[in-house]
């Protein structure tokens, strides 16, 4: 290397003068957690209408700017993995085992969050009544969820961002280009540059993440309060206890007893993935950067560029198995409804076949309205909590993600296709140093830009 690209140490002076030191991403995401939460505050206590509104519209925004690239994203990143199996050994058995495992972690989630509901009596003493519900807009039921997976046309789904939809078009387009073999090859580069260009766009989207946190957390305290909290304390530490044991608890096992690997190690790796999910409470949104922390952890990238995409529109165990089983026992209790042993399976069998509904997007209404159809529950209790959907979102979300991140691990260690010396030496490193041309560059050790002499 030159002397005029040599690298100087952030804050150090040197020929074009100081440099600001970089903040981590995640103090970031801190700082706006808590500058949100005391906006929120002052908006609330004071009633500052306007702050309240600045605020809304602050979340709102970020939230639609993540929306913005979840079409597009969603079919080119499918359509792609799909085509990149054919680069992978044993493809097919590689994706029958990437689903068994999406199935079984989902399974184990949704039992815990039945327990966790049953001993906790989530709907007892909230002072709710039916009264308090609502219907919602938008309703799930299987014969919507099956008639809805075809489009009747190939525009609608990305108007009115239909991703099961679209997930269908992309599986059927990847499926035929890969029949097509070269002759599909142009159409193929075509999406993968579009693909990586709508990385990057979402890339500076994901920047902004501690500013959409000030609006998003900041309107959710000047709005709902402490007050609406309590009634639903039993049901909000349910729902982040019971991700937290997923999280915290089962991942670890299964890492530790299935992979064999050091679930310390995953965690140091796929954290950058987890914080931002937490944040934006969008699995496609978090997409680029859970395939690097993915492809961080040693997983071979022809195989995350499938198993990574596929997860972030049908591996949701925080919003699609905790979630419903708990929302369901606690809006029976509202509404006096007893639930037998049958219903808990049906609980258990929507959890695990019905997850693709939830499509990555932000909170997870259709799948509770397909569960309560499904029970035969209520519809109106969606409505109860509506409000305090965005306080739970951000734990479902991060438990999501990672999940999302865990499978592809498994798989590649049980199928011996794990770099496990990635996998050992993998770090924490900032978000901030991951960029969507797939390379992860350590804090502190970027190439310096050039200095003109």
């Amino acid at each position: 290397m030159s002397a005029n690209t040599a690298s100087t140490p952030a804050g150090n002076q040197s020929g074009s003068g100081f440099r600001i030191p970089r903040v981590p991403f995640w103090a970031q995401i801190v700082a706006g957690l808590a500058l949100g939460v005391l906006l929120g505050w002052l908006a609330r206590s004071q009633d500052i209408g306007w702050l309240k509104d600045t605020l809304d519209q602050v979340g709102s925004i970020f939230v639609q700017l993540l929306k913005l690239a979840v079409a597009p994203l969603v079919f080119f990143a499918i359509l792609v993995s799909i085509t990149n199996l054919r680069k992978v050994d044993n493809a097919a058995r590689l994706a029958t085992r990437t689903l068994l495992w999406f199935m079984i972690t989902s399974l184990i989630a949704v039992v815990l969050g039945l327990v966790i509901g049953l001993l906790t009596d989530p709907g007892a003493g909230t002072g709710l009544t039916p009264k308090d519900g609502q219907k919602p807009e938008n309703a799930g039921s299987w014969i919507d969820f099956l008639t809805g997976i075809v489009p009747t046309d190939v525009i609608t789904p990305f108007t009115e961002l239909e991703v099961l939809q679209i997930v269908f078009m992309a599986a059927v387009a990847g499926i035929a280009a890969l029949k097509l073999g070269d002759r599909a090859k142009p159409i193929l580069a075509l999406s993968e540059s579009v693909l990586e260009l709508l990385q990057k766009a979402l890339w500076w989207v994901i920047r902004l993440a501690p500013v959409g946190t000030v609006g998003l957390i900041g309107f959710a305290i000047a709005d709902y309060g402490w007050d609406l909290l309590g009634k639903y304390a039993t049901f909000t530490a349910d729902v982040y206890i019971g991700c937290a044991l997923v999280l915290f608890g089962v991942y670890p096992l299964l890492l530790a007893t299935v992979a064999k690997v050091n679930p310390v190690q995953f965690f140091k790796g796929a954290w950058p993935a987890i914080q931002l999910a937490f944040v934006s409470r969008s699995s496609v949104g978090t997409m680029p950067v859970t395939q690097k922390v993915t492809e961080r952890l040693g997983v071979p990238k022809d195989y995350t560029s499938f198993a990574v995409p596929f997860g972030a529109t049908t591996k949701m165990d925080g919003c699609a198995a905790i979630y419903p089983a708990l929302a369901a026992i606690f809006i029976a209790q509202i509404f006096d409804v007893q639930l037998g042993i049958q219903d808990y399976l049906l609980i258990a069998f929507v959890s695990v076949v019905g997850s693709a509904a939830t499509a990555g997007l932000t909170g997870a209404t259709v799948m509770l309205t397909l569960t309560l159809s499904t029970l035969g529950l209520p519809l109106e209790g969606v409505g109860l909590l509506m409000a305090i959907d965005p306080i739970l979102d951000m734990m479902r979300t991060a438990t999501n993600v990672a999940g999302q991140a865990l499978v592809p691990v498994i798989v590649a260690a049980r199928e011996e296709i794990l770099d496990r010396d990635a996998y050992n030496t993998a770090t924490s490193s900032p978000i901030d140093d991951l960029d969507t041309d797939g390379d992860a560059v350590e804090s502190g050790q970027k190439a310096a830009v050039p200095v003109p002499a």
